[in-house]
């Protein structure tokens, strides 16, 4: 099985459910965030515009159920299947920075 599946973004936190806890204890959070960029593509430049669903776990979801909805975020994690049965994708958020105040990382 192929080991890469790193994604590092820069988006904003839209929303955000409250903390909750799975049947083992660990602290979980859903959270959707939005993204808009230009990128380089094919000799010119294409506007991204897209929503993304996440979630956090543990001391990471922890933390970003403090940070406000409307924050400028740098998300870094890996992409799996939002529910285990279904096709959409969500970011599983392992570290994020605010970068608004880049004194932030988690």
């Amino acid at each position: 099985m192929a080991g890469g599946n790193r994604l590092v973004l820069d988006a904003t936190l839209a929303a955000r459910d409250g903390l909750r806890y799975t049947p083992a204890g660990i602290p979980a959070l859903s959270l959707t965030l939005t993204h808009a960029s230009l990128q380089p593509e094919a000799g010119g430049q294409r506007k991204v515009d897209l929503e993304l669903a996440a979630v956090a776990f543990g001391p990471t979801a922890e933390a970003l159920a403090r940070i406000a909805p409307g924050s400028a975020l740098c998300c870094e994690g890996f992409l799996a299947r939002r529910y285990r049965t279904g096709t959409t994708l969500a970011l599983h958020i392992e570290r994020f920075e605010s970068t608004a105040n880049s004194s932030e990382g988690h």
